[in-house]
């Protein structure tokens, strides 16, 4: 990107990702939601690794790609069937609700323009609720 905030592209449409000014936005968006991750008792449990680095590589990885970016998640990972790779996880409310808060965080500490923080937030909004893979009964247990 230029620093008229123009792609580097002619005519081409900036992304997102350029918008933000790349990879070291995405990279601090998730190193300060897995801050969050390293101490919630909820969240943790379900990252299996010592260290949350490998998970944090694969989100930025993952978001970069999606926003515009380069396809390095594609071309490491395959396709991101991200219902698939959570499945092992049980993600109900509580789970989507704790994920959403730390993100919820992570994009307010950017301080991105309103349009775009908005519209990455979005994002990450539908992506919790499409991940939850357990409905729990609103009447409670028996």
């Amino acid at each position: 990107m230029n620093p008229a905030g123009a792609s580097d592209r002619p005519g081409a449409p900036v992304t997102l990702f350029e918008a933000v000014g790349g990879e070291p936005t995405f990279r601090k968006l998730v190193d300060e939601f897995y801050a969050g991750v390293a101490t919630d008792p909820l969240l943790r449990p379900m990252y299996p690794e010592e260290d949350l680095g490998p998970a944090a590589d694969r989100l930025t990885l993952f978001l970069m790609q999606y926003w515009g970016g380069p396809n390095t998640y594609s071309a490491q990972r395959g396709h991101p069937r991200l219902r698939i790779r959570h499945a092992p996880f049980r993600i109900g409310a509580a789970e989507r609700d704790a994920w959403l808060l730390h993100m919820r965080r992570a994009v307010d500490r950017l301080d991105l323009p309103p349009e775009i923080a908005t519209a990455l937030w979005e994002y990450l909004e539908r992506a919790a609720h499409f991940m939850v893979n357990m409905m729990e009964d609103p009447a409670g247990p028996a």
